[in-house]
């Protein structure tokens, strides 16, 4: 069966690309940007790039500077008034995921109306606002793929979207932006950028075109992650990092992901959990629940980070990749739910409706081991 492969328009990629806004607004023939972005964002001065040579070229742009860390309906909303305000022809989304995420539905929003609700999955939307993309987070490699993740305010379901309408035409991934990012950020979101290459190479919607980027993705992470969060001004790690990253988007995008990240939204949305971290609280565990039913592949990837012996038998490499997330979670200090915080009657009354949200997302059904319900709780509860 023919793999269903979509990429950005355009993609620069290295130091200095943010600097090319202006440039790529030109080439695209687009006049009049939204800029989406937090407050960290606007108080750090890194908005003001951006702003100082659109002010030059005599650009008229917006500026929204109150997203939230996993982007709400209510939030996405406030941006939606302040586009429909005004005459905007492009939205350009400055931030980790959750920002470029909620430029992602506001784009969406803009041209189609109705509330988010009516864009999750299964529905796919295909068309909206061009969206130009500049993540200052080695992690989500949202910049690459054609899914938002937005909580509805009102039942605090993560709600999954997907369709062309959220790919940006343009992603300028510039590596300097990340120099700054704390420990905690940088370790969760590169877990989570992590999960995105193991899981589109495990997944049974993996294709040859995603395989080799997945593989060269999970390697370079694997081998600077450690770097990344010891050395944070070490601009070789920083930069494989950041590559690695929008690797992964394009990976995951065009392959899917499975039930780490179907596991992980749940947590994220009831527990308020960053998605990166809840990723990696789960990483290592559902390796294993899973290993056994694409032993090869597994392999392969062990083989592939340096974590196994070429001449290492399957189950060995299996066992040794294991083995090494665990080690990798211990060394960057991931907390499990009860040492974040989660009281334990709280996390042991909501597994049923964790699983079935879980179930929900049809991430799960990509996984090589395909698991139920009673499955999936028994995994959370692995994890306490």
């Amino acid at each position: 069966m023919a793999a269903n492969i979509n990429l950005p328009r355009i993609l620069r990629v290295g130091a200095g690309a943010s600097g090319q806004l202006v440039a790529t607004l030109a080439e695209l023939g687009l006049s009049r940007p939204l800029l989406v972005t937090d407050p960290y964002m606007v108080d750090s001065g890194y908005c003001a790039q951006l702003q100082a040579p659109l002010d030059e070229a005599c650009i008229d742009y917006g500026l929204f500077g109150d997203c939230v860390p996993d982007p709400t309906t209510d939030s996405v909303n406030a941006a939606l008034a302040q586009l429909r305000g005004g005459n905007f022809d492009c939205v350009v989304a400055l931030g980790g995921g959750s920002s470029l995420d909620t430029a992602k539905a506001v784009a969406v929003l803009a041209e189609h109306g109705g509330v988010m609700r009516d864009y999750k999955v299964p529905r796919q939307v295909d068309s909206g606002l061009p969206i130009i993309a500049i993540p200052t987070t080695a992690g989500t490699g949202s910049e690459a793929t054609r899914v938002a993740i937005i909580t509805d305010t009102d039942t605090q379901e993560k709600m999954l979207c997907m369709g062309l309408g959220l790919m940006p035409v343009a992603a300028l991934v510039d590596y300097e932006l990340t120099l700054t990012m704390p420990y905690r950020l940088t370790a969760d979101t590169g877990i989570d950028s992590l999960c995105h290459a193991l899981e589109a190479y495990i997944s049974r919607k993996a294709n040859p075109f995603t395989d080799s980027i997945a593989l060269t993705a999970m390697r370079t992470i694997y081998q600077n992650i450690r770097t990344a969060c010891a050395e944070p001004d070490n601009r070789q790690a920083r930069e494989a990092m950041m590559l690695a990253a929008t690797q992964g988007g394009i990976a995951f995008a065009n392959a899917s992901v499975t039930l780490i990240h179907g596991m992980s939204r749940p947590i994220g949305a009831l527990f308020h959990v960053p998605h990166g971290l809840s990723n990696a609280m789960l990483l290592p565990r559902i390796t294993a629940w899973t290993v056994d039913h694409a032993p090869q592949r597994y392999a392969e990837c062990a083989r592939y980070m340096g974590i196994a012996e070429p001449a290492d038998t399957d189950q060995l490499a299996c066992a040794k990749l294991v083995d090494a997330l665990a080690a990798l979670t211990t060394d960057l200090q991931v907390p499990g739910p009860k040492a974040f915080g989660i009281a334990r009657d709280v996390w042991f009354d909501t597994l049923e409706l964790m699983a079935q949200q879980a179930l929900d997302s049809g991430s799960p059904a990509n996984n090589p081991r395909i698991p139920d319900a009673r499955d999936i709780v028994q995994l959370y509860k692995d994890i306490w």
